[in-house]
């Protein structure tokens, strides 16, 4: 029996019609960096007494299924991501050009079954009831840009061989760092040394009691998106608007070209006041921890848009 290995690992994803039952087709292949989903079962002691020094059996707990997945942020696959963390955007067709809105505050939110494949051993764990708690993409100068998503799921199963069939399989084309731009009420942002983008679902697992241990499901609460910004000390422009108390329009954006590119667009941000802390000879940084809350123009916080050649999500 070979030992498995995560190169050889197989992440493939279906939305499900109905939570908790993975769907018998419609599999995609998507790429990912890691994955921690997948039961666990804690152990409680026994607290009997009467029997000795030596320990009487334990008892098994309820069952819980939470973990990140780390993914890439592409031109393409990125696309399930955002269905499952805001829901089924609006696409609209140009010739080939297809525009997906992702819009925050959705009432209801889309779940998917996850199976993760290890050919060798062989073990396939699908995993059912997967709903995206949040998202958080680190901007920086350099590196890879990848998004993690903390995923919450009712339970996984364990199979000898694949419940997913031969899934469907997207070219891959990453967005990369140094195609990152900052935008400030539509207007480049300058001075930028790293930024942070999160939005959550802050899902409110249902706890019942259930003779299988598992979550009945995972409910959204209210929407959060916030992040930070740190920047070199050049010009007042962040300050003022902090001390003001006004907000603002900020935007998050990854273009290779005007057909195909990533916008986050947060409608109204509103910043701290910050420290601008000496630290020694060097360039003096300050660090901006944002927060977004409803837009009363647009109706709401954030807006997606996606722009590649996939006809819909």
């Amino acid at each position: 029996m070979a030992r498995a290995r995560g190169a050889n690992a197989v992440m493939a994803a279906a939305f499900e019609t109905t939570y908790g039952t993975a769907p018998v087709a419609g599999y995609k292949k998507l790429p990912f960096v890691s994955c921690a989903l997948g039961d666990e079962q804690n152990l409680i002691a026994s607290d009997l007494l009467g029997y000795g020094r030596e320990p009487l059996p334990p008892s098994r707990d309820v069952v819980n299924n939470e973990g990140d997945a780390v993914v890439p942020v592409d031109l393409r696959n990125f696309g399930y991501w955002l269905k499952l963390l805001m829901g089924a955007p609006t696409s609209v067709d140009d010739s080939g050009v297809v525009t997906h809105t992702f819009v925050s505050g959705a009432l209801t939110l889309p779940s998917m079954a996850i199976e993760l494949g290890m050919p060798e051993v062989p073990s396939f764990g699908m995993n059912v009831g997967v709903r995206a708690n949040s998202m958080k993409i680190q901007l920086q100068r350099s590196g890879l840009l990848n998004a993690t998503m903390s995923l919450i799921a009712q339970g996984e199963t364990k199979n000898a061989s694949t419940g997913a069939g031969s899934p469907a399989t997207v070219a891959i084309e990453r967005f990369s760092q140094f195609m990152g731009d900052i935008k400030r009420d539509d207007v480049a942002l300058g001075h930028i040394v790293s930024a942070e983008l999160m939005y959550s679902n802050n899902l409110d697992k249902v706890e019942v009691i259930r003779p299988d241990g598992r979550i009945e499901d995972a409910d959204p609460a209210m929407v959060a998106v916030s992040g930070n910004i740190n920047v070199r000390f050049a010009d007042t422009v962040l300050l003022d608007q902090a001390t003001s108390g006004d907000p603002c329009e900020l935007s998050f954006g990854w273009q290779i070209d005007a057909d195909n590119a990533l916008l986050f667009t947060v409608h109204s941000v509103f910043l701290p006041k910050a420290k601008t802390p000496i630290q020694g000879p060097g360039g003096i940084q300050a660090g901006f921890a944002w927060q977004a809350a409803k837009d009363p123009t647009v109706g709401k916080t954030c807006t997606v848009e996606l722009i590649n050649d996939v006809t819909g999500y």
